[in-house]
């Protein structure tokens, strides 16, 4: 990481100094984001609101204070991701549980009350990211990022005890969403507080206020089957207890096994079969015992001596979405401004199985905090808020068709040779699908169509394995000034800024004229969106990747956008040139065309949103500009 930009300072580089005013403990009159909500969709996008000090955000949750327990437990790959450009990475990966492999256990052949191991699966495809997928306490996750809040500038806390009454929208007020609020504490218990929002951002969960307020409703039906699920310290003579595993039963149902961090806790989901209209209530108070007694009969033969539950839950699968996550549609039919926005649960809810519901809301978090920082910041105009909707609505939905099939399989009995007639499912076909479906449980399938912010694939073919609309995949490079071998996509930082990644032509010619164009040129992109007083990169961060190896290249051959004075002392930025990595490289990981080169242009929340060659200055001002705020 980078520090001392702007003079030294001594302790902990990772605490900002605290911006004027902060923090301000009571609840102001007006604010600029009020999110609703501590789950964590509302985390990560008070998390990245936290890195812009001059945006005013508060986040309100009813509850008294942080998760202690959470039910959600599965990080993907690409939320691991996400997690490094907060800084948050090693952490995670240093506490949880690696998911490395996947077992699949079926009825024995010779014996039906029985289960006998019939696959072993490597649980993400080789390549997929440089992250593994990972279990970790949902409270444990909320925690890291309430940490990145109390370390920003703003030193950014929850307002606990405070629960949304009423959400009101009034466009001719400064501050358009008025929204009162009522104390749940017992010493101020039913005390209102009136506060005003440019944007309020409802991550309430599926029985959400702020969804109702703008007349939003979830769509869907339940998959009237049960499942308990408990995390629990117990003593087994099961063999893959430390894997992740799934378990088809003769007759007793089936069984999902996580491993939790720590090496000895497990969660296990447990099939408790179908459920009627007349059967829901009752399902709904089921005890604990039954939960463990209905894990021990589908072990048989093997022992589940549960010695403590941490916690249980009994829960029905379920899969809606609200049909938009904004109100830009009035009551009337028209289209206005969107000010008030849902994330998470509030907007979609999945099933546990395939580990989409945290991962998705926090995604949602992702997408829309960078979009409210570049608006309120003057970088964008409001139509920006529009792609949110837009971009992840399809998104939940393609994610619910796929959770759907997914949680009918894990549901399903397994076929019986003796009985084709009973139906089922082969337990083959559960351990193909599951492999199928990794892009999905790693969290790598999103795909954003052609938009304002995606460009056409015309130039692909450029950098194939960089795919427009899809997240950054990141590869091994070396950074050319200090020799020091990295991940390229780690440079990347919360901080709401564009990258351009150059990948040198041969030549070096057309990345050479790509920096002078960008630094010089009357229309360059930089000088249409240039802050006053700011650095060069602080609204687009130019990198260039040259294919020689490092010791080939001479740091004062660069282009000076490459060597860029930056701070109040104006040092210079060593950090913006890499090179091709001697075993992995780039150019052929990624499929770069080595004689142009190619302009890879990624959003502030990772994301693909265009490949250009280094010598398309007019394309790249033209899909660009209208994104942005010009000065001219």
């Amino acid at each position: 990481m980078q520090f001392h930009l702007n003079g030294f300072r001594v302790g902990d580089p990772t605490i900002e100094p605290a911006a004027d005013g902060a923090p301000q403990v009571d609840m102001p009159e007006t604010v600029d984001v009020l999110i609703v909500g501590s789950g964590p969709a509302g985390l990560v996008l008070a998390a990245q609101l936290s890195q812009f000090p001059s945006i005013n955000t508060r986040i309100v949750e009813r509850r008294s204070g942080p998760l202690l327990m959470g039910q959600a437990d599965g990080v993907a790959c690409r939320t691991v991701e996400m997690f490094n450009a907060f800084g948050l990475s090693d952490r995670l990966l240093r506490e949880a549980y690696w998911v490395n492999e996947t077992v699949f256990w079926r009825p024995d052949a010779n014996d039906r009350g029985a289960i006998k191991r019939t696959g072993r699966v490597q649980d993400t495809e080789t390549g997929m990211s440089e992250f593994p997928h990972v279990i970790v306490n949902q409270a444990r996750v909320q925690d890291y990022l309430l940490d990145v809040m109390r370390r920003s500038a703003q030193r950014l806390e929850p307002d606990y005890d405070l629960e949304v009454v009423n959400v009101q929208r009034d466009d001719a007020h400064a501050y358009p969403v008025s929204v009162t609020l009522r104390r749940t504490d017992a010493a101020r218990l039913g005390e209102e507080v009136a506060v005003r929002a440019r944007y309020v951002v409802g991550c309430d969960g599926a029985r959400s206020c702020v969804r109702t307020a703008i007349g939003q409703k979830l769509h869907g039906d339940a998959a009237n089957h049960a499942w308990g699920v408990m995390d629990a310290l117990a003593v087994t003579d099961f063999p893959d207890i430390r894997l992740k595993t799934a378990i088809q039963s003769g007759s007793k149902g089936n069984l999902l096994i996580i491993p939790r961090e720590g090496g000895y806790l497990v969660r296990f989901y447990v099939d408790l079969g179908e459920v009627a209209p007349d059967t829901r209530d009752a399902i709904k108070h089921t005890k604990v015992d039954h939960i463990i007694q209905t894990a021990q009969q589908i072990l048989h033969p093997y022992t589940l001596d549960v010695k403590e539950v941490a916690w249980f839950s009994v829960y029905e699968v379920g899969q809606r979405l609200a049909d938009r996550f904004d109100d830009a549609i009035a009551a009337d039919g028209s289209s206005r401004e969107p000010r008030v926005f849902i994330a998470g649960d509030a907007c979609h809810t999945h099933s546990a199985k395939a580990g989409q519901g945290m991962n998705v809301s926090m995604q949602d978090g992702f997408n829309l905090g960078w979009k409210l920082g570049a608006v309120l910041r003057g970088h964008s105009g409001i139509d920006l808020l529009r792609t949110y909707s837009d971009e992840r609505q399809p998104v939940a939905q393609e994610l619910i068709e796929f959770d759907k099939e997914w949680s009918s399989m894990m549901a399903a009995p397994p076929k019986d040779p003796s009985r084709p007639e009973a139906g089922g499912v082969d337990p083959a076909e559960l351990q193909a699908y599951f492999v199928r479906a990794g892009r999905y449980t790693a969290g790598v399938a999103t795909h954003y169509r052609p938009g304002a912010l995606t460009g056409d694939a015309t130039h692909q073919a450029l950098a194939r394995g960089f795919t427009i609309g899809t997240r950054f995949h990141s590869s091994p490079v070396v950074r050319l000034a200090d020799a020091k071998p990295m991940e390229l996509g780690h440079v990347a930082r919360a901080d709401g800024r564009w990258r351009l990644y150059a990948f040198a032509d041969a030549s070096r010619n057309a990345l050479d004229a790509l920096c002078e164009h960008v630094s010089s040129s009357p229309d360059s992109i930089l000088r249409f969106v240039a802050t006053e007083h700011a650095d060069a990169d602080s609204v687009f961060d130019v990198r260039a990747v040259l294919q020689q190896p490092h010791r080939d290249v001479r740091l004062e051959d660069l282009h000076p956008l490459l060597l860029p004075r930056k701070g109040r002392h104006g040092l210079i930025d060593y950090e913006k040139a890499f090179t091709s990595d001697a075993v992995t490289d780039i150019f052929d990981a990624r499929g770069i065309d080595r004689k142009q080169g190619a302009l890879v242009v990624v959003r502030p929340d990772q994301y693909v949103a265009h490949v250009l060659p280094l010598n398309a200055y007019a394309d790249l001002h033209a899909f660009l500009r209208p994104i942005f705020r010009t000065t001219r």
